[in-house]
């Protein structure tokens, strides 16, 4: 199976964030990026031929996954970033089944049985092998991964109605008013993970009759599956069959979108409970990342964290942290209080500061007695306040007063 992993998203929805890099790149988890889920999971699964299709502010996504991701070669493997190439003409991707048909190439190249296409910025553990081995069995051209969302809602995502006591896709639907429920489960819907895996001569005929079609938008979503589902030939696959080695009862069958700066922080509130939502420290399925060289974190004159994540190179002096993520060679100083926030690399917080619910992005200042996540119809003048109330400060700002 080869894997194709589609990066090339402008992630609009989690500016300032994605103001210079695309959003699979977007930092995550103190440690991590969140393109580091999906390879990760390839790569833990034994699936080690992955082409990352990108296009938008790609330079640090291609940085990280050339300095990071580099496997062995004797037998072949690899992960590799494939930029926008225009081998068709003159023109940058038009939508996700285009991308892959211009970079046909990979897949005349690989000769694969098989090809995976998933996308590139969802936190999640996923077994790929697993959901292969349905795809197989089933004999469909096209399986998609599915995950139980409640019905009330399931009108947020690409829903998809079952055929009772079947798997098979009866219809594709984007975000209906009125969301069929999954067959025996009226409680739940299955939403659309953006994952598929193609039987790889279904997923080429697919892709040349899309191309012809001067009306389609040439989305995987709205176009390929809907396509081989009218033909019968498309399949779901249930997220919560998926058992990764390490899981827990409180962490299997996670998945998050992190598609806006709401679902972006809560999704790394999810982290540093006791008990987390979502288990960083399985060691059986890792997330793998290039750790930077940097002694470990240092506490001093009474600094302190609850309930949080701190990377290594950072030091909290006499300052208090509660409830947040803090990045690598972040400087907190004393008497400062940060409570349920994301800050990213190289951030410094001065003394005395306040900051809470924010995401600091790489390299921000906070001033020495400044406020933030305090006053937000204040800092809804300076910075950017979501709809949760998060104030998220972009990447190399000093905060004003």
């Amino acid at each position: 199976m080869l894997a194709i992993v589609l990066a090339g998203g402008e992630g609009k929805r989690l500016m300032p964030l994605t103001e210079d890099r695309a959003k699979p790149a977007v930092p995550f988890g103190g440690t991590y990026r969140l393109i580091d889920f999906v390879l990760s999971n390839f790569i833990n699964s034994g699936v080690r031929r992955v082409c990352v299709l990108t296009q938008y502010k790609s330079h640090s996504l291609d940085r990280h996954i050339t300095t990071t991701w580099r496997m062995p070669t004797l037998l072949g493997d690899y992960v590799t970033p494939v930029p926008a190439q225009q081998r068709l003409g003159p023109r940058w991707y038009t939508g996700s089944a285009d991308a892959i048909f211009q970079s046909m190439n990979l897949i005349r190249d690989e000769g694969p049985e098989y090809v995976a296409v998933f996308g590139a910025d969802h936190v999640y553990r996923m077994d790929p092998m697993q959901m292969l081995s349905a795809h197989i069995d089933s004999g469909a051209a096209v399986t998609v991964a599915g995950i139980r969302v409640p019905a009330d809602i399931a009108s947020q995502f690409g829903i998809i109605q079952a055929q009772p006591g079947r798997n098979a896709i009866a219809r594709f639907l984007e975000k209906p008013i009125n969301p069929p429920t999954i067959p025996g489960d009226d409680q739940h819907c299955f939403a659309s993970m953006g994952n598929y895996i193609f039987t790889t001569k279904d997923l080429v005929e697919a892709l040349h009759v899309d191309a012809a079609d001067e009306t389609s938008i040439h989305d995987m979503g709205t176009n390929i599956i809907p396509m081989l589902t009218a033909a019968g030939r498309a399949q779901v696959y249930d997220f919560n069959d998926n058992i990764v080695p390490g899981a827990t009862e409180r962490d299997r069958g996670y998945w998050r979108d992190v598609g806006n700066l709401d679902s972006y922080h809560d999704a790394h509130m999810d982290l540093v409970s006791v008990l987390p939502v979502f288990n960083m420290y399985n060691r059986r399925w890792p997330i793998l990342a290039n750790m930077p060289s940097l002694p470990p974190a240092k506490f001093v004159e009474g600094g302190n964290a609850h309930e949080s994540m701190v990377a290594a190179g950072t030091i909290i002096s006499g300052a208090h942290v509660r409830s947040s993520v803090i990045s690598s060679s972040v400087q907190i100083d004393a008497g400062a209080y940060v409570e349920g926030s994301v800050v990213m690399s190289g951030a410094r917080i001065g003394r005395n500061a306040v900051v809470r619910r924010a995401i600091l992005d790489k390299g921000v200042v906070v001033p020495d007695g400044a406020q933030l996540g305090v006053d937000l119809e204040r800092d809804a003048t300076r910075y950017t306040v979501s709809d949760g109330g998060i104030v998220v400060v972009g990447k190399g700002i000093e905060v004003s007063f």
